[in-house]
């Protein structure tokens, strides 16, 4: 039987969102923003419920009292596919890192806040973007 990420298309999904992204300054050396795994969470959430619905994740956050999220969700299965296939992936990662940072919130579609719940775990938030062969006009 197939995994949800297979059976629902997440990865084209993820990608599909990327695009949307808000770019960069036309022609600017740095390349596209990159997006954490919890904005990523959220503008899927967005577009396509039936992922989170699916898999009974929340968007994520501290205040979730949950340690799966679609947001850590969404970081791990990108990341093991990223050291998979190397420069072959049509999406990079990073990190960002949490040094001198007390608080990084979100806001989803609804209003709904969702605070980084990796600031003081000692563990860096995760941010993918497409890489430059990916992107499209």
């Amino acid at each position: 039987m197939p995994s949800v990420w297979d059976r629902l298309s997440v990865l084209e999904k993820v990608i599909a969102v990327l695009r949307e992204v808000t770019p960069e300054p036309p022609g600017h050396h740095l390349g596209r923003p990159y997006a954490t795994a919890y904005q990523l969470a959220i503008a899927l959430h967005t577009r396509y419920p039936e992922v989170a619905h699916e898999l009974s994740f929340e968007i994520g956050g501290v205040d979730t009292g949950h340690h799966n999220s679609l947001a850590q969700y969404l970081g791990q299965q990108l990341s093991t596919r990223i050291a998979r296939e190397g420069d072959a992936s049509a999406i990079e990662g990073a990190f960002l890192s949490n040094d001198h940072m007390t608080n990084l919130q979100f806001v989803d579609a609804h209003g709904g806040h969702h605070t980084s719940s990796l600031i003081d775990s000692g563990f860096p938030l995760t941010m993918f973007r497409l890489r430059r062969a990916e992107v499209r006009p």
